[in-house]
C-alpha cells in the first residue's frame, strides 16, 4: 500500500529514511507553532485558538502536498505573510482581523483562478528576478525589525521615530536567546531556532520572568474564537485590492523559490532545468491558504525548512505525512507553548529575517536600474511598516527606471499591469 502510493523503491528510499526526514523537517520548522500565535495575537486574535489552528493548518497543507505531489515538502502559515497580516493590514490599514482573514481568502481565490487559467506561470516569468529577490530580502528586514521591537530593544521616539530601548531583564534574556540561537544555527544543529526558543523560555522561568505551566499535556484549545470568522464582504473594497494581490504575489514567489531550492537539494531537477509537480505543489498551496483563512490564520505556504528533511534522506510524500503527524501531536502540548514569552520568540523572528535577507547578495546592485527598485522595495517595507507598500514602490519604480533608461523592452505587459495595480494600491490606500 505504502509502496504503491509513495513509490519508495523508485526514489531509492525507505520508510525509516522518510520518518527521519519528516521528523527533521518538523524540528526545523516547529518554531512557527510559537511564533505565529505571537504575531497574529498582536492583531487581537485568541492566542490559544491560534496555537491549535497553526498546527491544523500545517497538518492540512502538508498532507495536501504529500498526497497531491508525493514530494517531501511541508507547509505552514508563512513567516512574513503573518507579519503582513498583522502589521500591514490590521495596524496599517486599520481593518479588523476578520476582514484581514477575508483578504487572505480572496488572495487564495485569485491564486486558484490564476492557476486554472494558466496565468500563474506567466506572472512568475514576468516578474524580474531583482524584484523577487528584493521581496524576500525586504520581508526579512521587516521581520527582524518586528523581532527587535517585540524584544523591547527598539522603541518609539517622538524625535527620531525609533531609538534603543532600556536593557531590562526580558531584553537581556532575549539577547542571550538570540546569541544561543545564532550559535546553534552556525553549528548546524537541527532545530536550532526551536531550541533557542525553549532555552530562552527556561532561562525566563529560572529568573522569574515566565510562569510555570499548570500542566504539560491538555486538550487542544478550541478554535471557535477565530474559526469561520472571516469577513469576505468586508474585504471587497478598492483599498484592499493591493493587499489581496500582495498576499498572492508573496505566496507565489515564496513557494516557487522554495520548490526550486528543495528540488535541487533532492536531485529532482531534470537535465533541461524543468521540475516535476510544481503545478501540483502550488495547487496544494492555494487550497491550503483557502482552508487556513476559514480556520483563522494567515496564508499557508511551502517551507524552505523542508530542505533539512531532504538532506536527512526524505524523498517522497511519506516524509510529509510524518511531518504532518508531528504537527497534530504538538497540539497536545499547548500548556507549554502558551507560556512562551515575546522575548523568547523575538530571536526566532530576527534569525528568520537574516535568512531571508541573505537574498540581497544575489541582486545585481552594480546596475543602477536594478539597484533603485531593489533598494526601494527592501527599505520601504520596514520604514513604512508595510510589505504591500514596499512591493508597490518596487514594481512602479522598476517600470519607470527601465523606461527612462531606454530599456522599456524589459518590461512585459503583465508587469505594466502590476505596476498600475500598485499605483492604485498607494493612491486608494
Amino acid at each position: 500500500m505504502i509502496e504503491r502510493i509513495f513509490k519508495l523503491s523508485q526514489r531509492n528510499t525507505t520508510v525509516t529514511k522518510e520518518f527521519v526526514g519528516g521528523l527533521t523537517t518538523f524540528l526545523t520548522m516547529a518554531y512557527i507553532i510559537f511564533v505565529n500565535p505571537s504575531i497574529l495575537g498582536d492583531a487581537g486574535m485568541d492566542k490559544g485558538a491560534l496555537i491549535t489552528v497553526t498546527c491544523l493548518s500545517a497538518f492540512i497543507g502538508t498532507i495536501l502536498v504529500a498526497l497531491r505531489a508525493n514530494l517531501p515538502f511541508a507547509m505552514a502559515p508563512g513567516m512574513g505573510l503573518n507579519a503582513f497580516f498583522t502589521y500591514s493590514l490590521v495596524f496599517g490599514k486599520g481593518v479588523s482581523w476578520e476582514v484581514a482573514l477575508g483578504v487572505v481568502f480572496l488572495s487564495g481565490i485569485v491564486f486558484v483562478l490564476f492557476t486554472f487559467i494558466g496565468l500563474r506561470e506567466k506572472i512568475v516569468k514576468a516578474i524580474p528576478i531583482t524584484l523577487r529577490l528584493s521581496m524576500a530580502a525586504g520581508i526579512g528586514l521587516f521581520i527582524s525589525f518586528i523581532g527587535f521591537k517585540n524584544l523591547g530593544m527598539i522603541v518609539d521616539n517622538p524625535a527620531t521615530l525609533v531609538s534603543l530601548g532600556e536593557f531590562t531583564t526580558p531584553v537581556i534574556l532575549g539577547l542571550v536567546g538570540l546569541t544561543v540561537t545564532a550559535i546553534l544555527e552556525i553549528k548546524g544543529i537541527k532545530g536550532g531556532i526551536l531550541l533557542g526558543i525553549l532555552i530562552t523560555t527556561v532561562l525566563g522561568m529560572v529568573l522569574g520572568e515566565v510562569a510555570l505551566p499548570d500542566s504539560i499535556i491538555s486538550t487542544p484549545p478550541s478554535i471557535e474564537p477565530i474559526a469561520f470568522k472571516l469577513d469576505i464582504m468586508g474585504a471587497l473594497k478598492w483599498s484592499l485590492i493591493g493587499p489581496i494581490f500582495s498576499f498572492m504575489f508573496v505566496d507565489l514567489f515564496d513557494s516557487v523559490g522554495t520548490i526550486i531550492a528543495c528540488s535541487y537539494e533532492a536531485k529532482m531537477v531534470k537535465k533541461d532545468g524543468s521540475i516535476e509537480k510544481v503545478g501540483e505543489v502550488l495547487e496544494a498551496d492555494s487550497l491550503a491558504t483557502l482552508l487556513s483563512a476559514v480556520l483563522g490564520t494567515s496564508t499557508t505556504t511551502t517551507y524552505i525548512e523542508s530542505a533539512s528533511g531532504i538532506s536527512a534522506g526524505a524523498r517522497t510524500g511519506l516524509a510529509s505525512i510524518f511531518t504532518a503527524a508531528f504537527f497534530l501531536l504538538a497540539m497536545l502540548f499547548t500548556p507549554i507553548i502558551g507560556i512562551v514569552p515575546a522575548f523568547a520568540t523575538a530571536p526566532a523572528l530576527i534569525i528568520v529575517g537574516v535568512y531571508m535577507f541573505k537574498n540581497v547578495s544575489k541582486i545585481n546592485l552594480g546596475d543602477i536600474t536594478e539597484a533603485i527598485p531593489a533598494f526601494l522595495t527592501i527599505f520601504l517595507m520596514p520604514l513604512t511598516y508595510s510589505i504591500s507598500n514596499g512591493l508597490s514602490f518596487g514594481f512602479i519604480s522598476f517600470v519607470l527606471v527601465k523606461v527612462v533608461a531606454g530599456k522599456g523592452k524589459e518590461v512585459s505587459p503583465i508587469l505594466w499591469g502590476v505596476a498600475v495595480l500598485s499605483a492604485l494600491n498607494l493612491i486608494v490606500g
